[in-house]
């Protein structure tokens, strides 16, 4: 926890992941004290309402995000720290890589 009770963190968007964020592929981010904890699936509310850009349904979907896009916890696959309920720690970083390539 830093200051003030928020959660600093690192996102990553990479693959064309990146063109939905303004091409800016590293976010370094202070995630909002609140009354719960953070875990993924709130990460990609804030996501979507704070640095999504554009064409959100090629990010998210549903409370997910679309299928095609890798997620990574510090360099682990999600899978294995519990997806959408994995709880957020400081200094985490978070990538997020799509695997979709336009033809």
């Amino acid at each position: 926890m830093a200051e003030g009770g928020r959660v600093e963190i690192c996102l990553e968007f990479s693959g064309g992941a990146e063109l939905l964020f303004n091409k800016v592929k590293k976010h370094n981010v202070c995630l909002p004290e609140g009354s719960t904890k953070w875990d993924i699936r709130k990460l990609l509310i804030w996501i979507k309402e704070n640095l999504l850009k554009e064409r959100p349904e090629l990010f998210i979907q549903g409370d997910s995000v679309r299928p095609g896009i890798l997620v990574l916890v510090n360099d682990a696959d999600w899978e294995l720290v519990g997806e959408l309920d994995y709880e957020i720690q400081a200094k985490d970083t978070i990538t997020f890589i799509s695997t979709l390539h336009g033809g």
